[in-house]
C-alpha cells in the first residue's frame, strides 16, 4: 500500500523521499525510481519503521504504507483518523461517527482484528494509551505537524514488542523545521451543518550555528455536532425485519408488564383511559448524534542539540486537551420494575382495574385475578400505608422522559507525554541511543440528563400529587401514566442530579540500544552485516474511579453498565536484537540476496516470559525486480482491562431468544431450560426480544488470562521497470493467525451453547440440550418478565468470559501501481492501493463444538463485532493529480466492495416446536449494502510564493449511505439505520485551507 503525494510541496524532498520510498518498499510518489541510496551525498543512514537498524541500504523485508504531508493537505482531513481508517485493508474503528459506544477516544484497527492489537508510535516512541484497554486515542496526533505517517502491516513485536500483531502506525513530526507555517481550514455540509474549523501555527528555528533545532506547534480544533434527525435517512427509526417503523419498548406514553401476571407488554392507550397491546415503540433516532463535537487544543514542541561531533540530545513533549460529547435520546425507566400505590394519584380508575384483572395463572381454567374488585376499589382510595386496604402492585415501567431533552455525556481528555534522549557514535561503523519517555492521560466524564433509580422509586411511591410518602430530599411525584408533558420541571430537578467518572492511564518507557555494521560479513557477500540489540522498560498502569451513583449497578437511569472503581498495573522488561545479513550481490540472478533476523525476550509481571522473532528477507534476481517475505512469531500479552476490570452487567447486541413468543409453550424442554434461567412461570408465551436489539451481558476482567500467539506472514515483489520511468507496482499477500485468542463469545454463541449449535445456523433441534446445563443456567433472564434485558441491577443476561480460547485468522493481498509521467503541459500522477481480504474468521472458543468459525468478510453481523465494522472483501483508492506549474487539481476515487448480512444472523427460527425450518430475519431489500464509489475533488494554487490555497469537495456526489434498519450490527456502528463510520452520513462538503509559510 501507498499513497501518491504530488504538486509542487513535493519536488524539494524528492531526493530524500526517494530514498526512503526505496527502503521501504512501498513508493509514496509516482515519479520515483529506486535509486542505489550512494547516489544521494550526505545520506548515512535512514530511521525505518519495523526495525531499529539504521542502513541507507536497507530494504524492508515487511510492506509499510506511507501517507506524508501532501497527501494529508489533499484529503483535508482535521484528525488522523479520517486517513487512517481509508487505507485498504483498514476497518474502521470508533470515530467521530461512533455515538453510543464511543468512550471519548478514536482508535484505528488495522486488519480487522481489534483496536488493541497493534502500535501507535509518535516518533518511534509509543505513545501513552487512553485507557484500560492500553489502546492510543490517535485524535491527540498533531495532524499539522505530521511529515509523514508509516503504517506496517503485519506482526512487529520483535521491534516494538507486545500488541504489534496487525501493525505499527508510527507518526513522523517534522524534524529540524526552520520558518513559520500558518494555516486556518474551515469545512462544512451542504446542509449547512458539521463546521470543523481548524487553526495551526508552526514555528522553529535552527541555532548556534546550525547545531540545534527547536520546533514548536500549537493549533485549536472547533468541530460542530450533526444530528441524525438532520438526515432524511437517519430521521426515522426503521425495523431490520419488517420495513416498519421500529425503536424502543421505553417509550411514550408508559409501556407496562405486571410481573406475576399474564398480560404481556402492554402500553397506556392514546387516550390514556386503558391498557392495549404494545404497538408504539419509541423514535429515538432523531436525538443520536452523526458526528460528535470536538473541541481540542494542543501543543507540541521539540528540540535536538549536537553537543559534539558524537553525540546529539534530543527532547520532545506533546500535552492535548479535547473535549468531546456524546448525545443520545432521553433516559427514561428501561423496563425497572417499580412498586406503585395502586392509589397513585396519577393512575387513572380506567388502568388500575385493567391491572387488578390481569390472569395470575395461565394453567387454570378461568382468571386468578391480581386483586379482586372490592380490594382493588378499597386500595384505590387508602393512601396511608398503615391502612390495612393500602396495596402496592410491582410494574415494569417503560417510560421515556422526553421532558429531560437528551443523555449528555461530556468527557475531556487530557494528556501530556515527554521525551528526552541523546544519541550519537560509539566508532565510525557504530551508534549507539537511550531515551525514556514517560505520559499520562486522564479523561473525565460529567453526565446530564439520566435520572436515578432509587430516586424514581421514591417518586412513584406517592398518593398524593404535591407530595411523596417519603418527603425527604425534596422529593417530587412522577406521573408515569401521562402523555408527553406529564413530567414537570421540578420532577426533572429532583430526579436529574448529574454523574461522573474518570480514567486514568500512564506509561513510562526506558529503551537504549547500539547498532551499526560488523567489521565482517559473509564470504559471499562484499557488504557487512548490520545489528542492533538493545534493551526496553515499560511500566503501564491505570485506574478508572467514579462516583457512588456511577459505581452502583442500575441506579443511574439508561447509563447501561455500572461502572465501578478499578486499577491494575504491569511491567515489563525486555532484551532485543536484530541483524541484517548480506548474502550475495552482484551475481547473475541475485544483483541481491539478504536474510533479516529478529528476536525479543520480554518478562512480564503479568504473564511472565514471552518470545518474539522474527525471519525475513529481499532478493532482487534482476534489476527492477525485487521479492521480499517476513515471517513472525507474535505474541500479545493481555492488558490492563482484560486482567482487572471488575465483573459488570452492561449491554450487548443481538435479534433472537429461543424463550421468546409461543415456542416454550409448545415444548417441555425448552420450557424447562427457560425457567431455569430465572424466567417467571407466567412470562412464558410472553418473552420478547427488547425492540432495540439489545440484550444484557455481564464481563469483565480475568487475573489469569496468558499471553496470545501469533503467526503472521508477508510476501511480495516490488516492480520497477527501468523500461517505464516513474512506474511501480508492489503486490503482497498477508497471512495472521492468533491462537489463544483473548476474547469473549458473541451472544449468539452463549445460546448455542446453551440450546445447541442449531440455534445459531438458523435450524434449532433444542433436544441435546438440558435444563441443568451450566452453559444454560448461567444465562440469567428477567425475574420479573423473562426477557433478557432490564435493570441490570436484577438481568445479569448473557456471561461474556473472557478466556484464552479464541481464534482469529485473516489473509489477504495488498497492491500499489504508482505512476507519474510528464504529459508536456504539466505532470499527471497517479496512485493506486486496493486490498482483496480473502478471509477474517473469528473463533469464541475453539474448544466448544457449539462455537463457529465465523466468517466476516464482506458481511456485517452483531456477531462480527470484534472486528469493530464493516470488513468489505474489496476496497481502493485512487488518486489521481495534475499539476500544472502552481496549480494542483487532484481528485480521490474510493471504492467499497458490497456487502452482505451474514448468512447466520440472517437465519432465525420462529415457530411452534423445537425443530423448525429457518426464516429470513431482514427485509429482503435491507439484506445487502450495494458497491459505494465516492469521489473527493481538491484544488491548490500557490497565490504566491508563501501564501496557499486548498479548496476541496468532499464526496463529490453527494452519496447517501444505503438503508438497512436499526437491527442489523451493532449499536455502535449501526446507527441512524445505517453504518456512519464506513459510509459517509454526512453528504458533500466543502473544505477551504488557507496557509502562510515562509
Amino acid at each position: 500500500m501507498s499513497f501518491i503525494s504530488s504538486g509542487k510541496h513535493k519536488r524539494n524532498l524528492m531526493r530524500s523521499t526517494s530514498l526512503l520510498a526505496c527502503m521501504l518498499g512501498s513508493i509514496s510518489t509516482a515519479t520515483m525510481a529506486q535509486d542505489d541510496a550512494s547516489s544521494d551525498e550526505g545520506v548515512e543512514e535512514v530511521v525505518v519503521t519495523g526495525t531499529r537498524i539504521r542502513n541507507a541500504n536497507l530494504t524492508q523485508a515487511s510492506p509499510v504504507a506511507v501517507v506524508d504531508s501532501d497527501t494529508i493537505d489533499l484529503r483535508q482531513v482535521n484528525v488522523a483518523e479520517e486517513f487512517l481508517r481509508e487505507i485498504p485493508g483498514f476497518v474502521p474503528s470508533i470515530s467521530a461517527q461512533v455515538n453510543n459506544g464511543n468512550g471519548g477516544s478514536t482508535f484505528v484497527n488495522p486488519r480487522g482484528l481489534g483496536a488493541n492489537r497493534n502500535i501507535v508510535l509518535l516518533n518511534g516512541t509509543r505513545v501513552v494509551p487512553a485507557g484500560l484497554a492500553g489502546i492510543t486515542n490517535i485524535d491527540v496526533i498533531p495532524v499539522a505537524l505530521i511529515e509523514r505517517t508509516e503504517v506496517l502491516t503485519g506482526g512487529a513485536g520483535s521491534t516494538y514488542g507486545a500488541d504489534a500483531i496487525t501493525g505499527v502506525i508510527n507518526f513522523i513530526t517534522k524534524q529540524d523545521f526552520e520558518g513559520l507555517d500558518f494555516r486556518v481550514s474551515d469545512q462544512i455540509t451542504e446542509e449547512g451543518d458539521g463546521n470543523t474549523f481548524r487553526v495551526d501555527l508552526t514555528t522553529g528555528a535552527n541555532f548556534d550555528d546550525g547545531r540545534g533545532n527547536a520546533v514548536l506547534s500549537i493549533g485549536y480544533t472547533d468541530r460542530d455536532a450533526v444530528t441524525q434527525g438532520a438526515r432524511d435517512f437517519g430521521a426515522f427509526n426503521i425495523n431490520t425485519s419488517t420495513g416498519n417503523p421500529g425503536g424502543s419498548s421505553t417509550t411514550v406514553p408508559s409501556v407496562i408488564v405486571v410481573p406475576g401476571t399474564t398480560g404481556g407488554t402492554l402500553q397506556i392507550s392514546e387516550d390514556g383511559n386503558s391498557l392495549v397491546p404494545f404497538d408504539r415503540p419509541f423514535n429515538f433516532n432523531p436525538f443520536n448524534l452523526f458526528q460528535l463535537p470536538l473541541e481540542q487544543f494542543r501543543i507540541y514542541g521539540s528540540a535536538n542539540y549536537k553537543v559534539n561531533d558524537s553525540v546529539e540530545v534530543f527532547s520532545e513533549a506533546l500535552y492535548v486537551q479535547s473535549t468531546n460529547e456524546t448525545r443520545i435520546a432521553p433516559s427514561g425507566t428501561f423496563r425497572n420494575v417499580l412498586t406503585t400505590p395502586l392509589s397513585n394519584p396519577f393512575l387513572n380508575g380506567g388502568i388500575r382495574n385493567q391491572i387488578c384483572g390481569l390472569d395470575t395463572d395461565a394453567n387454570t381454567a378461568g382468571v386468578q385475578p391480581l386483586f379482586s374488585q372490592a380490594a382493588c376499589d378499597a386500595a384505590a382510595v387508602a393512601t396511608d400505608p398503615n391502612d390495612p386496604n393500602f396495596q402496592t402492585v410491582d410494574l415494569d415501567f417503560g417510560r421515556r422522559f422526553v421532558e429531560f431533552g437528551t443523555r449528555n455525556n461530556e468527557r475531556t481528555t487530557r494528556l501530556f507525554q515527554i521525551k528526552a534522549g541523546a544519541r550519537g557514535d560509539l566508532v565510525s561503523n557504530l551508534t549507539w541511543q537511550v531515551e525514556a519517555a514517560y505520559g499520562e492521560s486522564t479523561i473525565d466524564s460529567q453526565q446530564s440528563g439520566n435520572g436515578i433509580l432509587s430516586r424514581l422509586q421514591q417518586s412513584v411511591l406517592s398518593t398524593s400529587a404535591d407530595a411523596c410518602l417519603d418527603p425527604s430530599n425534596g422529593c417530587v411525584p412522577i406521573n408515569l401514566f401521562g402523555p408527553v408533558g406529564s413530567l414537570t420541571p421540578d420532577v426533572q430537578q429532583f430526579l436529574d442530579v448529574g454523574n461522573s467518572n474518570g480514567t486514568s492511564t500512564a506509561l513510562a518507557s526506558i529503551v537504549g540500544f547500539i547498532g551499526g555494521d560488523l567489521d565482517f560479513g559473509l564470504p559471499s557477500s562484499e557488504l557487512p552485516i548490520s545489528f542492533s540489540v538493545g534493551t526496553e522498560f515499560r511500566d503501564y498502569s491505570a485506574s478508572t474511579s467514579s462516583d457512588l451513583l456511577s459505581q452502583t449497578p442500575g441506579e443511574v437511569l439508561g447509563n447501561g453498565a455500572a461502572n465501578p472503581d478499578s486499577s491494575g498495573s504491569y511491567d515489563v522488561y525486555e532484551l532485543f536484537a536484530e541483524a541484517v545479513v548480506p548474502i550475495v550481490e552482484g551475481v547473475a540472478g541475485a544483483e541481491e540476496l539478504t536474510l533479516q533476523l529478529g528476536g525479543r525476550l520480554s518478562d512480564y509481571s503479568s504473564t511472565g516470559d514471552e518470545y518474539t522473532y522474527k525471519i525475513g528477507g529481499t532478493w532482487t534476481p534482476v534489476s527492477g525486480v525485487q521479492f521480499r517475505g517476513n515471517y513472525q512469531r507474535v505474541t500479545r500479552a493481555p492488558n490492563i482491562g482484560e486482567l482487572f476490570a471488575p465483573q459488570v452487567t452492561g449491554l450487548d447486541n443481538f435479534g433472537v431468544d429461543p424463550c421468546s413468543g409461543s415456542a416454550p409453550q409448545n415444548n417441555a424442554n425448552l420450557e424447562a431450560i427457560c425457567l431455569a434461567q430465572g424466567a417467571p412461570a407466567t412470562s412464558i408465551g410472553a418473552i420478547i426480544v427488547d425492540p432495540a436489539g439489545q440484550v444484557n451481558v455481564t464481563n469483565g476482567g480475568n487475573p489469569n488470562l496468558e499471553a496470545e500467539d501469533a503467526d503472521t506472514y508477508t510476501i511480495g515483489v516490488i516492480w520497477q521497470p527501468e523500461t517505464v520511468p516513474g512506474l511501480s507496482v508492489t503486490v503482497d499477500y498477508y497471512n495472521i493467525s492468533i491462537t489463544n485468542a483473548i476474547t469473549n463469545p458473541t451472544a449468539s454463541d452463549i445460546l448455542a451453547s446453551c440450546f445447541g449449535n442449531g440455534f445459531a445456523s438458523g435450524n434449532l433441534d433444542i433436544s441435546g440440550a438440558s435444563a441443568n446445563s451450566a452453559a444454560c443456567t448461567s444465562i440469567r433472564r428477567n425475574p420479573a418478565t423473562g426477557n433478557l434485558f432490564g435493570s441490570t441491577a436484577t438481568t445479569a443476561g448473557l456471561p461474556q468470559v473472557l478466556t484464552n480460547q479464541g481464534r482469529l485468522e485473516t489473509d489477504g493481498i495488498d497492491v500499489a501501481v504508482n505512476y507519474s509521467f510528464d504529459a508536456g503541459f504539466g505532470t499527471i500522477s497517479n496512485s493506486f492501493n486496493g486490498n482483496w481480504t480473502n478471509s477474517s474468521t473469528f473463533n469464541a472458543n475453539e474448544n466448544d463444538p457449539n462455537s463457529l468459525n465465523r466468517e466476516c468478510v464482506g458481511f456485517f453481523s452483531i456477531n462480527c463485532n470484534f472486528s469493530g465494522s464493516i470488513q468489505p472483501e474489496f476496497t481502493f483508492t485512487n488518486r489521481t493529480t495534475l499539476t500544472v506549474d502552481e496549480l494542483d487539481v487532484s481528485l480521490l476515487w474510493r471504492w467499497i466492495d458490497a456487502v452482505e448480512a451474514e448468512p447466520l444472523e440472517l437465519d432465525s427460527f420462529l415457530g411452534a416446536n423445537g425443530n423448525v425450518a429457518p426464516v429470513d430475519d431482514f427485509r429482503d431489500d435491507f439484506t445487502r449494502i450495494g458497491g459505494e464509489h465516492y469521489f473527493d475533488l481538491t484544488v491548490r494554487y500557490n497565490l504566491t510564493e508563501n501564501l496557499n490555497l486548498t479548496a476541496a469537495v468532499l464526496n463529490l456526489f453527494d452519496n447517501d449511505p444505503e438503508v438497512v434498519g436499526s437491527n442489523a450490527g451493532t449499536t455502535a456502528f449501526n446507527t441512524g439505520n445505517v453504518f456512519p463510520s464506513t459510509y459517509d452520513p454526512l453528504g458533500r462538503r466543502y473544505s477551504v485551507t488557507l496557509q502562510f509559510s515562509f
